[in-house]
């Protein structure tokens, strides 16, 4: 068996096992867990070797000095992290700026006073003369009609005849 391939000894898989062998090593499995990650490396000789491999580099970078950090290393990170440019999203525009919340109430308010501030429209100004032409231009049609409705020789005309198909093949013949 080669460890990374799918072989199955019990419940747990190599691949399984290799995913999770550091945090056996650092003993941050849950009991189950740990049981059965024993079970797998007992009966399986390739993941055996393979945690052992881990567990010899742990044990080599635990003989390691352990170095600390200078007081001025931490002020270095913090100023080189706060010189970082902030990236900002595409809505980062939407957060609420009083300059904008301002210039949308001014704009509001505008569009409101202007919708209710209609008026009367102003009769264009018309000189008296222009008035009086239009007058007497209105007064000859007037008189016009008002002589055809009372002219008395038209209420004298027989009524229209009507015209039947009959009669119309009838005209049409004589032609």
């Amino acid at each position: 068996m080669v460890p990374g391939q799918f072989n199955k000894v019990g419940d747990m898989s190599c691949v399984k096992m290799e995913s999770r062998i550091l945090a056996y090593m650092d003993g941050r499995l849950k009991d189950s867990e740990r049981a059965e990650m024993e079970k797998h490396l007992a009966a399986c000789p390739m993941c055996r070797v393979r945690a052992n491999e881990f567990r010899s580099v742990s044990d080599l970078l635990g003989e390691l000095p352990m170095v600390e950090p200078t007081p001025a290393f931490d002020v270095r990170v913090r100023a080189r992290v706060a010189a970082e440019p902030v990236k900002q999203g595409w809505w980062a525009w939407m957060r609420p700026s009083p300059r904008i919340a301002f210039a949308a109430s001014m704009l509001l308010l505008a569009t409101l006073w202007i919708g209710y501030r209609k008026e009367a429209p102003a009769p264009l100004p018309i000189s008296p003369d222009e008035a009086s032409a239009g007058l007497m231009q209105d007064i000859s049609v007037m008189e016009d009609h008002d002589t055809l409705a009372n002219f008395e020789p038209l209420k004298e005309l027989p009524p229209p005849v009507e015209v039947t198909a009959d009669s119309a093949d009838d005209n049409d013949q004589q032609m």
